[in-house]
């Protein structure tokens, strides 16, 4: 399967260059209208040129965003046939891919990733004289003008802001001040290199907390490589889990009908309906198509059906900068049910094979148990080498247990393959 969880994503390398240039041929077999824009990588001019080059070969017309979030092409898509965006979103700075995108910013669905791997099997060269064309369009202000339309302060506000170096720097603080927000900018440029771990997890932003306390910031965001995701600290500068930005969101915006992923936390079902999808944007995005009003991952991904169906953490950052004008985040987080989740990475070689081991139909989705009290969840990273256990209890006891019971679920399926 060429297609994880979220795109193609892959270590780079002479396979990921030929394969770029594949892909934007069978991209352009049914999109005759393709945008298409970059994270700040250092490989990603390369691929967005081979991609680009592939689209051309077939006959696209191309419209070049440069270096764009990937929320930000999404928003230009809406005019064309399809997007594309170069990132390998919060994978380390050695990791690179593509994402694929429709008008209306939802990502391919699993029969459109399986029309493109059919499509790689073929030959989409036109002749010398039906040739594509490129051209570039200002992606960017046409995205941030948009939010600004929706979005505003009932007092003024300041706001940490870490870009992490990815392609929202080239937005989001702009964006905030545009707002009115005074940014204390963090990381804020696009030198190529992360300064930090581009997944915008606590471990990765021991600094963040202080900042705000020090500076009297009512909230922080963070942003990972593509951003797509959005996280956040209150203004006590404690990071708030996705579990909670999620009903945060959905209680401000009076949301009643949530999508969210199997491993997010069961307190959310307290605060809304819930439908749960497997792990990953385009499921939410899919299933929003038909039911909810708001969707997300604990992740850190947040779409609003009226505005796109892609993840937009730009959007998301601005709105919560609304919010922290109008609330304390602090205290309003207080209020809401809370119960001990767990999650541990492994990095294992064989991912798969050992979720197939487990029983699972899609080595992605996982394997769920649960009971009155608790659950836990197994399933392949669909992005690295590895296999993730969420395991939630009503109390940290429970989850404790929860997450030992995974984890022995997990080592006896790994011995069954030695």
């Amino acid at each position: 399967m060429l297609f994880g969880s979220s795109g193609i994503r892959q270590e780079f390398g002479p396979g990921l260059v030929d394969l770029a240039l594949r892909v934007g041929a069978a991209v352009a077999a049914g999109a005759s209208g393709i945008v298409v824009g970059r994270d700040t990588r250092t490989t990603s001019e390369l691929l967005e040129h081979c991609v680009v080059s592939g689209m051309l070969s077939a006959g696209a017309t191309v419209y070049s965003c440069g270096i764009a979030p990937t929320p930000t092409v999404a928003h230009a898509t809406r005019n064309a046939d399809a997007g594309c965006m170069i990132t390998a979103s919060h994978n380390p700075e050695s990791y690179n891919g593509v994402k694929l995108l429709n008008p209306d910013g939802s990502s391919f669905t699993l029969r459109q990733q399986a029309g493109i791997e059919d499509a790689l099997r073929a030959t989409h060269w036109r002749t010398w004289d039906k040739q594509g064309h490129a051209r570039p369009i200002d992606a960017v202000d046409a995205h941030r003008e948009a939010i600004l339309d929706k979005v505003s302060l009932s007092r003024p506000t300041t706001a940490v802001l870490d870009c992490g170096n990815g392609a929202g720097s080239v937005i989001t603080p702009d964006l905030l001040a545009g707002m009115g927000v005074t940014v204390i900018g963090l990381n804020c440029n696009v030198m190529g290199r992360f300064s930090r771990p581009s997944e915008p997890l606590e471990a990765n932003l021991p600094y963040i907390g202080e900042i705000v306390r020090r500076r009297g910031a009512a909230c922080a965001v963070i942003h990972d490589g593509d951003a797509d995701r959005m996280m956040a600290f209150d203004e006590r500068g404690r990071y708030i889990d996705g579990d909670h930005l999620l009903m945060l969101f959905a209680k401000y915006l009076d949301r009643k009908r949530v999508v969210t992923t199997v491993d997010a936390s069961m307190a959310i079902e307290e605060v809304a309906e819930v439908r749960r999808t497997p792990v990953g944007d385009s499921f939410v995005s899919e299933e929003l198509l038909s039911w909810g009003d708001f969707g997300g991952e604990a992740s850190g991904s947040w779409i609003f059906p009226e505005h796109s169906y892609c993840p937009d953490g730009i959007y998301a950052a601005a709105l919560l900068c609304e919010i922290a004008s109008e609330w304390s985040i602090a205290e309003e987080l207080d209020r809401m049910p809370r119960y001990t989740l767990l999650r541990e990475s492994y990095r294992i070689n064989v991912p798969r094979e050992v979720m197939g081991a487990m029983g699972a139909d899609e080595p992605t989705h996982g394997v769920r148990f649960e009971d009155e009290d608790g659950w836990y969840l197994i399933r392949a990273s669909g992005t690295e080498p590895k296999v993730r256990i969420t395991a939630e209890g009503r109390t940290p006891a429970k989850a404790k247990e929860m997450l030992d019971a995974g984890h022995a679920a997990l080592e006896k399926a790994k011995h069954t393959l030695e």
